[in-house]
Parts: C-alpha cells; structure tokens; sequence
C-alpha cells in the first residue's frame, strides 16, 4: 500500500529509477529538484535530501523560495512520486505554482496516487492553516485538472503564466 513518507537518502537508487522513468532533465511537480541539484552522486543526493528535509526553515532557503513540506510517494521502498506543500506564496506561486504540488512517475501513473497525495497535502494545508489552497495544472493535463476537481477544486481562471497556460483552482482545506 502507498504512503508518504519524508524524503530520504536511503531510497538514492530508487528515486534515480523514478528520475528515469521521468526522463533525466524533465521538471517534476512537487520534487523540489532544480536544473542545478547534484542528485546522481551519494552525497549530492543527500545535500538535496537534506534541503528539502530542511525546507521549512527560512534561514536554509535559497533565494526565491518559500517554506514548503515535501513528501515522496512510497510503496515497498519503491519511489512513485513526490507532492509538496509551500507555506505561502510568491508572486509566481500565486500566478502559476499554487501551494501544492504534486507529480507521479509515468509507470506508476493511473493508480490513484496523484489523488491520494494532493488529498493528504489538503489535510496538512487544514492543519497549517492554509484554507482554501490553490492548486494549478497545466491547461492540457486532463488526467491533473480531474484529479483537482475530483478534491472539490473550484476553477478560478485559465491563463498564460510562465509554465505556459494554467488551470488555477481553490480547494477547501480537509
């Protein structure tokens, strides 16, 4: 059975399995993994396993970022996907990014998980606070914009933002 879990430098060869099924260098939603992270050497990875575990505390964010709880999607120490929670917005959160964040590997896609993920992130935005939460999709990804609105995700507006077109949604807090 899938859970979340924190992410861990223990689960090195299996999120590189993840990473590749999503192909090296494809953005992935809700990993927190920039263009510049080191995630192929042991201690790389654990730099960006620290950092994420740290993301929480401001004084350890790099420039541009805000607070955020990041989780990976688990199932028998197999990583299927990641989901993240940002503690408030920016400029371009507030355009494009949302609160949550969520992204699934190809192989593990239609079992659910992105649903399951996106509605633990809603508990945990309930429990910090964050009601209602803003969750965006691009404005082609159907399987996403079903998974918002199968949570409640009212549809506010569609437009162009730096990630290209983008479904914006408010979803109540659980």
């Amino acid at each position: 059975m899938p859970g979340l879990i924190t992410p861990t430098a223990r689960l090195h060869r299996s999120w590189l399995a993840a990473r590749d099924d999503w192909g090296r260098g494809v953005h992935q939603d809700g990993s927190g993994l920039g263009p510049d992270d080191d995630v192929d050497t042991p201690q790389g990875f654990a730099d960006w396993v620290d950092r994420l575990r740290a993301g929480e505390d401001e004084a350890r964010l790099p420039a541009g970022r805000v607070p955020a709880r990041y989780w990976w999607i688990v199932e028998d120490d197999e990583v299927l996907g990641a989901v993240s929670l940002r503690l408030r917005l920016n400029d371009f959160l507030w355009r494009a990014g949302g609160h949550i964040g969520y992204g699934v590997r190809p192989s593990a896609r239609r079992r659910g998980l992105a649903t399951f993920a996106l509605g633990a992130a809603l508990a945990e935005a309930g429990r910090r606070g964050i009601d209602p939460a803003l969750v965006t999709c691009n404005d082609d990804n159907v399987a996403s914009a079903r998974t918002i609105e199968r949570h409640g995700g009212v549809l506010e507006d569609v437009r162009d933002t730096e990630l290209g077109r983008t479904r914006r949604y408010w979803i109540a807090a659980r």
